[in-house]
């Protein structure tokens, strides 16, 4: 079976791959109670032709924050979880990333539809060291998913009901 990396390439399905990345994101956990292992056996049953790498992150967080119930660190887990994929799919400067906000284009009529007004950009790009190196990602780890969540865009993609739909 293959997923869908990020760049558009296939590769096939490596549990160990899922594990790694998962296990790698329950730093300071409790390793009693938070098993790496569980949550990537259920995220492997949700792979079907043509999932993406991203769909299951959001899987794996979602399958993590079902077992909060078991124990609150895995809370943490899927927020880390999500929090990372998003990580993945945003620039790491806040000044690009307002830049593009700026000169935002609507996908159905191509016309320019800036998301930031010109002076607010300008004050952003005036600052953009300052700004850009006074904000530490990494904090987005400190939140739980119910934060992260709270927080979160909502997209506008069933993915997760095509994913849940596989495993139940």
């Amino acid at each position: 079976m293959y997923v869908i990396k990020r760049d558009g390439r296939e590769e096939l399905v490596h549990f160990d791959k899922i594990t790694a990345r998962i296990k790698k994101l329950c730093y300071g956990l409790s390793a009693e109670h938070v098993d790496p292992v569980i949550v990537s056996q259920k995220v492997c049953m949700g792979v079907y032709k043509g999932v993406t790498t991203a769909e299951l992150d959001e899987l794996a967080a979602e399958t993590a924050a079902h077992l909060t119930s078991d124990h609150p660190d895995f809370g943490m887990l899927a927020a880390r979880i999500s929090v990372s994929n998003l990580h993945k799919s945003t620039d790491k400067l806040f000044s690009k990333t307002m830049d593009k906000l700026r000169k935002y284009t609507m996908p159905t009529t191509g016309k320019h539809a800036p998301l930031l007004s010109e002076e607010c950009h300008k004050f952003i790009m005036d600052n953009a060291e300052r700004f850009d190196s006074a904000i530490v990602y990494e904090r987005d780890m400190e939140y739980d998913y119910f934060g992260f969540k709270t927080l979160e865009v909502p997209t506008h993609t069933n993915t997760t009901q095509r994913v849940k739909s596989n495993i139940l």
